[in-house]
């Protein structure tokens, strides 16, 4: 190892010892670090150190943007406004209220007189997330491991790099005022550190790699640690022939135009014969708001002003204000695009019949699959998580917005009174197998 890859080695074992002393001290100790976070968060000060790095990031990436260098959904993701930091601070509030993930028992079993065996949650340990130009998830991640007792190595995109020091500089802070090692909380400085990262299989315990298909590939192909995939969001939404209108292009509007290059906003839109009506309110709602809209033939036939789709439009992640449009025989047909071109992150139907809605739901192969919602609803703070440190496309070992829950595993804790394994089985003393 070199030296930069030896100070990231000490840095990960710091962070191992430092969480360890997290995931050992009570909830209400772990809430009082949230709260002292988001108190932080809010101060004004730091607020404005906070704001003066990301204004700085944000002029280097909108020139690169205008020099064709970066695309302009990553210039969106990376802003941090005084909006943003509030609902940040929320979510910190919010997961300080929540129950504490750690000591839950999930088994409470005696197996014999004197031999009681409980199942009982506990911190993974160190986990390094890598994740794209998003720096609103700095705190969010954080406050996810402390309320889950781990220590957290990160990497965010360069384009944020004064940022997210910046909003680190905030966290490790609070951490020291609570009496705790900063330590438990790392920020890498290049991305060549990931691939030191990648090889400490005795230190890491868990890596969450957010980005494209063929980053998360590597990073499974680079590792021998366990992988949370957090892939690309391609979200659909179908219109089935009961769907009503107005509700579809409210709904259409929202899941494309609220923040379009969110991993949770729609990429194609998949329409029904029945469904013209929803169609026709959806074009129109979604061209007033600069959508542009790449469309099958059939779609075409009926909008004759939109683009043409080429192969290439379904399955692609835009990010941006641009929607492909098809139409589909039937729910079945529905299906079987979302299947040959989904991701796994988040598909919705519009529909009013209730039998449709249910086979929708039943037969969708993705982490979220709503009925009459916007797709923008998969996210950790709508769904009461306080926060995620992704949507995992995984199925092992958790899917969808993952929050402080899916950041424990659990331990088997046996106590018994001098018992031995070779007095039970056939013929011999029976387990009791009961629980409390």
């Amino acid at each position: 190892m070199d030296d930069r890859q030896q100070a990231i080695a000490a840095a990960a074992r710091g962070a191992r010892r430092a969480g360890w002393v997290l995931g050992q001290i009570s909830g209400p100790e772990r809430r009082q670090i949230l709260l002292a976070m988001a108190d932080a968060l809010e101060r004004a000060d730091l607020r404005a150190a906070v704001l003066r790095a990301n204004a700085a990031d944000v002029a280097d990436a909108q020139a690169a943007r205008d020099r064709g260098e970066l695309a302009a959904a990553l210039v969106d993701r990376l802003v941090l406004d005084d909006r943003k930091l509030v609902g940040v601070v929320d979510g910190l509030r919010q997961l300080a209220g929540q129950a504490d993930p750690l000591g839950k028992v999930s088994v409470d079993r005696d197996l014999d007189d004197g031999l009681h065996l409980r199942r009982v949650a506990c911190p993974l340990g160190v986990i390094a997330v890598v994740f794209e130009a998003r720096p609103d998830a700095v705190p969010q991640i954080a406050g996810l491991a402390v309320r889950s007792g781990n220590a957290v190595v990160l990497k965010g995109g360069r384009e944020a790099a004064r940022t997210n020091a910046a909003l680190v500089d905030v966290l490790r802070r609070a951490l020291a005022d609570q009496g705790f090692d900063p330590g438990a909380l790392v920020l890498l400085e290049d991305r060549a550190d990931v691939d030191t990262v990648l090889t400490l299989d005795r230190d890491i315990d868990l890596v969450v790699a957010r980005g494209s298909a063929a980053f998360v590939r590597h990073v499974q192909q680079a590792s021998r640690i366990p992988v949370l995939a957090h892939a690309e969001g391609i979200c659909h939404l179908v219109l089935h022939a009961s769907a009503e209108p107005e509700m579809a292009a409210r709904i259409a509007v929202d899941a494309k135009c609220g923040y379009p290059s969110a991993c949770n906003a729609i990429e194609t839109l998949l329409w029904m014969p029945g469904a013209e009506a929803a169609l026709d309110r959806c074009v129109a709602e979604l061209a007033s708001r600069g959508v542009e809209m790449r469309a099958c033939e059939a779609t075409r036939a009926r909008h004759p002003g939109l683009v043409a789709a080429t192969a290439a439009d379904f399955g692609h992640e835009f990010g941006a204000l641009v929607l492909a449009v098809r139409r589909v025989d039937d729910l079945t047909a529905a299906l079987a695009h979302i299947e040959q071109h989904g991701s796994g992150h988040t598909e919705s139907i519009v529909a009013e019949d209730e039998g449709a809605a249910a086979e929708f739901l039943a037969h969708v192969d993705a982490a979220c699959v709503f009925h009459n919602a916007s797709t923008r609803f998969a996210d950790g703070y709508r769904f009461g998580l306080g926060a995620e440190v992704g949507i995992s496309t995984s199925k092992l070992h958790a899917r969808g917005p993952v929050g402080a829950e899916g950041l424990v595993t659990y331990r088997w804790l046996l106590r018994g009174s001098g018992q031995i394994a070779g007095d039970y089985g056939p013929g011999k003393r029976r387990f009791r197998h009961r629980d409390r």
